[in-house]
C-alpha cells in the first residue's frame, strides 16, 4: 500500500527487529520458493510452518519416531514437500499439505545441512553434508547413497575418501565441509578442506572442474544466489569470497563437458584448473579488517544484489550487510543472543535470524515516506512559503487543462489476458500447482475447556433467578433505596447529604436551592391532598392491625403537619 511513497534510494535492505516468532526452541529456518511460508526445525524434533504473511502457525508436523533437534531444513522446487534432517542421523521428507511422512532414511552420520533436488517436482535425491565425512546422494525411495568425491589426484581423476576417513598412506583426508546444487541440479558444487572447489557432474559422478580458493582454507560453507549467476564462499580464512558463474544456466553440464573437451591437451589437475578458470571468476572478498571475526551463515538477497553475513562471535547477534560492489552498507545489532541460523526473504527486503534461545527474529526496513512520490508535481516544503493562487485555479475547466493534448490511442487494443511475469521469479519457471499458502483448519477446545465453559455459563443463568440470593439481595437493595427517597420527597428535602443504603459506595447529593424546594412542594402537595379518603378507608377496613395502621396513622398526621 505505501510502497508508492517509499524513497527509492534509501537501501533496499532490513535495518529494525519488526517482531519475533516464538514456538518452542526452534534451530533453522527455511523460505519457500516465493517466500509465503517460514519452515522452522525444532530442538523436539518436530517442523513448524508460519503463514509469514499472517505470522501465525499454519502446520505442524511432527514424527513420533524423531524427538532429536533438527539441523537443516529444505523445500521442494513448488512448496508441495519439506525435508528435515536431524542429530538422530535420520533424513525425513513431508507432505507439507496432508502433513504425512512420505519416508524416512537413516545415516551412518549425522547430517549437518540438506538440499533437494532443484530440478525434480517430487523430489526423491537429495544432497546431505555429513559431519565428518564427504557429502553424499541419498535416494529417499530406495535409502540408497552415493558419495561424492572429495579432491582430485594428480591425474585428474576424483578421490573418494577411505571409509575409515583416513587415506591409505594415513594422511588426513581432505574431507568437504560444504556442497551444493546449482541452479538445474545438473552439477553440484563441493568445497573442501584444502580449500578447493570442485564442480562434479550429477549423473556421472566425474569431477570437470577445480577451482583453487586463495590462502587454502578449508570452505565452511558455499551458496548459490537464486538466479544462479553468483557463488559465495565463506573459508576458515574469515574471508567472503563472490564468485562470477560463467556457464550457462540450463544445460550447464553440457556446456562444461565441451568446455572440458577443448583442453585435451592437458592433462592431470593443470586441465581441471583452466577448465575451472572458465567457470568461476573472483569478484569481490568481504571481511573485517580490524576484528577478524569469523561468519556464519552467509547467503545472497532475494535479487542477488546484497551479501549478509553473520558474526560467529559467542553471545554476539550481529548481521553485516554489503552490497556486492564490496560496500558495507549496514551492521544489525540484535539482543545479547548468539546466532545460529540466517535467512534472507526470496522476495522482500527481509531478514530472519534464529538466536540460541530458539526465537526467530524478523528484520525489516525503517521506510521513511517520501509524499513526492504521489504525483510528479508535488513539492515537500522545509518551511512555510507563502502560497500565490492561480487565476483559473478554481474555474470549473482550467484553462490549463483545455490546452493538454492527451496522446492516447483510443484505438489501441488491451492485452487483459496475458500478464508481464514478477522479476523476481524470472529465474525459473513458474506453475499453477505451486503450493504458496495453507488452508487453516481451526482446532475445536479441549474437552476440559467445553465443560468449564458450560459449568460458567450455569451458573450464570442460575444466578439470574428470583429465588436466587443475588436477585433476592437485589431487590432489597432497590426497596431500601426506594423507600428513603419517598420519605425524603414528602419531607421536602431538608438533608443536604444522603447515603444510599444497602450499596457499598455512597453518594453526595447536591443542596436544592429554594426555588427548587417550593417547586418540589407544589408537586408533592397535590397528590396527596386527592389521596386522603384512600388513606382513611385503609384504615378502618384493618383495624385489627392497630401497631401497623398507628404507624401509618402517624406517618399520615406527620405529613399533613409538614404540609
Amino acid at each position: 500500500m505505501n510502497v508508492t511513497i517509499i524513497d527509492p534510494l534509501q537501501g533496499d535492505f532490513p535495518e529494525v527487529i519488526e517482531e519475533y516468532l516464538q514456538h518452542g526452541n526452534m534451530k533453522c529456518i527455511a523460505f519457500n520458493r516465493r517466500g509465503t511460508l517460514l519452515a522452522a526445525g525444532c530442538s523436539d524434533g518436530s517442523c513448524v510452518i508460519w503463514d509469514f504473511e499472517t505470522r501465525g502457525i499454519a502446520k505442524e508436523l511432527r514424527d513420533k519416531d524423531c524427538v532429536a533437534p533438527i539441523t537443516s531444513v529444505c523445500w521442494s522446487k513448488y512448496g508441495h514437500h519439506l525435508l528435515a534432517s536431524a542429530t538422530d542421523r535420520s533424513l525425513t521428507l513431508w507432505d507439507v499439505k496432508s502433513g504425512e511422512k512420505i519416508a524416512r532414511v537413516t545415516l551412518q552420520q549425522t547430517t549437518l545441512l540438506v538440499r533437494l533436488h532443484p530440478g525434480s517436482c517430487t523430489p526423491s535425491i537429495c544432497l546431505a553434508c555429513p559431519l565428518s565425512s564427504a557429502p553424499i546422494l541419498v535416494d529417499l525411495n530406495t535409502s540408497s547413497s552415493t558419495v561424492l568425491p572429495v579432491s582430485v589426484s594428480d591425474s585428474g581423476i576424483g578421490v573418494l575418501p577411505h571409509p575409515r576417513n583416513k587415506f591409505a598412506d594415513g594422511s588426513p583426508p581432505y574431507t568437504p565441509t560444504a556442497a551444493t546444487f546449482n541452479k538445474n541440479g545438473d552439477l553440484i558444487y563441493v568445497g573442501n578442506s584444502k580449500g578447493e572447489i570442485l564442480i562434479v557432474d550429477f549423473k556421472t559422478i566425474r569431477v570437470h572442474a577445480m577451482i583453487p580458493i586463495l590462502g587454502g582454507s578449508i570452505v565452511r560453507n558455499i551458496v548459490f544466489s537464486r538466479n544462479g549467476q553468483y557463488l559465495l564462499t565463506n573459508s576458515n580464512d574469515r574471508v567472503i569470497r563472490i564468485y562470477e558463474n560463467l556457464l550457462t544456466q540450463k544445460k550447464a553440464a553440457v556446456a562444461l563437458e565441451e568446455m572440458s573437451s577443448s583442453f585435451d591437451n592437458l592433462q592431470g589437475t593443470e586441465k581441471l584448473k583452466a577448465v575451472g578458470s572458465k567457470c568461476l571468476i573472483l569478484q569481490r572478498e568481504f571481511q573485517d579488517a580490524v576484528t577478524k571475526i569469523q561468519w556464519k551463515a552467509p547467503c545472497f538477497s532475494g535479487d542477488g544484489d546484497w551479501v549478509v553475513g553473520a558474526s560467529a562471535t559467542k553471545g554476539e547477534h550481529k548481521i553485516y550487510i554489503w552490497d556486492r560492489s564490496g560496500y558495507l552498507a549496514k551492521i544489525l545489532e540484535g539482543p545479547k543472543e548468539a546466532l545460529i541460523d540466517l535467512a534472507w526473504h526470496p522476495v522482500r527486503p527481509l531478514v530472519v535470524s534464529v538466536s540460541i534461545a530458539g526465537l526467530v527474529y524478523i528484520w525489516a526496513k525503517d521506510y521513511t515516506e517520501n509524499w513526492s512520490a504521489f504525483a510528479p508535481d508535488f513539492k515537500e516544503l522545509e518551511e512555510n512559503e507563502e502560497y500565490v493562487e492561480r487565476e483559473d485555479e478554481f474555474d470549473l475547466v482550467p484553462e490549463t487543462d483545455k490546452v493538454k493534448d492527451y496522446e492516447v490511442d483510443e484505438d489501441e487494443e488491451v492485452d487483459v489476458v496475458n500478464f508481464e511475469k514478477d522479476p523476481a521469479f524470472s529465474d525459473s519457471d513458474a506453475s499453477m500447482e505451486e503450493l504458496c499458502f495453507l488452508t487453516a483448519i481451526p482446532s475445536p477446545d479441549a474437552p476440559e475447556q467445553q465443560d468449564k465453559y458450560v459449568g460458567s455459563s450455569t451458573k450464570v443463568e442460575e444466578s439470574t433467578h428470583s429465588g436466587s440470593p443475588l436477585s433476592v439481595d437485589v431487590e432489597q437493595n432497590d426497596q431500601a433505596i426506594i423507600l428513603p427517597d419517598l420519605s425524603l420527597a414528602e419531607a421536602g428535602g431538608n438533608s443536604a447529604a444522603e447515603e444510599t443504603v444497602g450499596t457499598n459506595s455512597s453518594k453526595r447529593r447536591r443542596k436544592p436551592s429554594a426555588k427548587g424546594l417550593e417547586l418540589q412542594a407544589d408537586q408533592v402537595r397535590k397528590p396527596l391532598k386527592k389521596g386522603k379518603s384512600s388513606n382513611k378507608s385503609f384504615k378502618s377496613k384493618n383495624k385489627k392491625n392497630d401497631q401497623d395502621t398507628n404507624g401509618f396513622a402517624h406517618e399520615e398526621d406527620v405529613t399533613d403537619e409538614c404540609l
